[in-house]
C-alpha cells in the first residue's frame, strides 16, 4: 500500500513538475520562432513550428524587362503573385522586409535574367537568421542607448546593494545591539512593499536631488529591496564562518577592513555571488518603474515592453528584442551558478 502510495505522489510531482516547465519554456519557444521568422512567415497559419533558413520563390519573366514573382504561402493555393517589377532597389527592399533576404539587388535581377533563356523557374535565398535582430535596434528608437542604460543601472544597483547590505548583514550576524531583531524585521518589512509602490515618492525625492531620469536614480529605487535581501543572505553565511578565523587574522596584525577583505568576505562569496544574480535581475527586468522614473533615458525592458505593446506589424522585430533581453539574464546567471550552488549545498569552512 504505502509503494502504490509513493508511485501516484511520484506521478503526481513529475506532472507539476512538467506543467511548471512547459509554462516556462512554451512562451520562451514562441518568442525564439517568432525572432527568427520574417513577415511573410509570419502571415502563414497554421505558422510553422520552425522558420525555415531558406526562402524559395518562383519568378516569370515579363515584356518591359520586368519579372513576376510568386511565393507559396503554404495554404493549399500554390503559388501566388506578390510583385512585378524590374527594379533593382524595389526588389532588394522585398526580399529583406518580406523575406529577410539580405542581396543586392542588381544580383537579383542578375539571377532573374536565367529566366529569359531557361523559362520561369524557382529561386532559392538564404534567409539573414539574424536580420531581425538587427533591424530592432534600427527600426525601435533609442534601443541601442536603452541596452546601455540597462547595463549601466544594472552595475548600479549590484554595487549599492552589496555594499551596503553585506556591511549590514556583517553587523547583525557579528555585533550584539539593541534593536538589532526589529532590525531583521524591519528589512523582511522593506521587502514586502512591491518596488512600484515606492516608485512615485521616490521620484519626488529623485526630482529633487536632480537624479530624475538617470541611471544612479533608478538603481537607487532597485536597491531598497535588494539592500535589506543582501542583508538576510549575508548575513546568515556569516553567522556560520568561524570568528576563531578572523581573530587569528588580528593576531597576525591585520585591522578590521584587512580582515574583513581578505578572510570573511571571500568566505562569503557565494552569498554575495546570489545577491547580486537577485539585484542584477531586478534591475534588468524592470519595466514599471523605469516607466515612472524614466522619460528620454529608457532602459531595455521598458523599450521591449513598448514596442510589443504598440507594433502593429513586425512582432517578430519585438520578439527578437525580447530575446536580446533575456540572453544577458541567462549568461549572467550562468556564470555564478557555482556559487550559488555553493550557498545552498552549505559553506565548507
Amino acid at each position: 500500500m504505502m509503494d502504490r502510495l509513493s508511485a501516484v505522489q511520484k506521478c503526481v510531482f513529475a506532472i507539476i513538475l512538467a506543467g511548471m516547465v512547459m509554462l516556462v519554456t512554451i512562451p520562451l519557444l514562441f518568442f525564439i520562432t517568432v525572432s527568427f521568422s520574417n513577415a511573410t512567415e509570419m502571415t502563414q497559419f497554421p505558422k510553422r513550428m520552425f522558420p525555415s533558413g531558406e526562402v524559395t520563390v518562383y519568378v516569370e519573366p515579363e515584356e518591359g524587362g520586368k519579372y513576376e514573382l510568386f511565393y507559396d504561402y503554404k495554404d493549399g493555393n500554390g503559388y501566388t503573385s506578390i510583385i512585378t517589377t524590374n527594379s533593382a532597389s524595389k526588389l532588394e527592399k522585398h526580399f529583406a522586409r518580406q523575406y529577410a533576404v539580405t542581396i543586392d539587388g542588381d544580383e537579383l535581377l542578375e539571377e532573374f535574367a536565367k529566366t529569359r533563356t531557361e523559362g520561369a523557374r524557382e529561386f532559392t535565398f538564404k534567409k539573414d537568421m539574424f536580420y531581425n535582430f538587427r533591424q530592432f535596434f534600427k527600426i525601435v528608437p533609442n534601443a541601442g542607448p536603452a541596452l546601455k542604460n540597462s547595463i549601466i543601472v544594472s552595475l548600479y544597483t549590484i554595487l549599492i546593494s552589496l555594499s551596503l547590505g553585506s556591511l549590514a548583514g556583517y553587523a547583525i550576524a557579528r555585533y550584539k545591539f539593541k534593536g538589532r531583531e526589529q532590525i531583521n524585521v524591519g528589512l523582511l518589512i522593506v521587502r514586502m512593499f512591491p518596488t512600484v509602490g515606492i516608485s512615485i515618492p521616490m521620484a519626488v525625492m529623485l526630482i529633487k536631488m536632480g537624479l530624475y531620469d538617470t541611471m544612479l536614480g533608478l538603481a537607487f529605487l532597485y536597491s531598497i529591496p535588494n539592500i535589506a535581501l543582501t542583508s538576510w543572505i549575508t548575513s546568515s553565511i556569516f553567522i556560520g564562518i568561524n570568528k576563531e578565523l578572523e581573530e587569528a587574522s588580528f593576531v597576525f596584525g591585520a585591522n578590521s577592513v584587512q580582515t574583513f577583505m581578505k578572510i570573511t568576505l571571500p568566505m562569503a562569496f557565494p552569498a554575495m555571488a546570489a545577491s547580486s544574480m537577485y539585484s542584477f535581475l531586478t534591475a534588468w527586468n524592470d519595466t514599471i518603474s523605469a516607466l515612472i522614473l524614466t522619460n528620454e533615458n529608457q532602459t531595455l525592458a521598458l523599450v521591449v515592453y513598448k514596442a510589443i505593446g504598440t507594433t502593429s506589424s513586425g512582432i517578430q522585430y519585438a520578439a527578437a528584442g525580447s530575446i536580446v533581453l533575456i540572453i544577458p539574464a541567462l549568461v549572467f546567471t550562468f556564470i555564478i551558478r557555482k556559487y550559488i550552488g555553493q550557498m545552498w549545498g552549505g559553506v565548507e569552512l
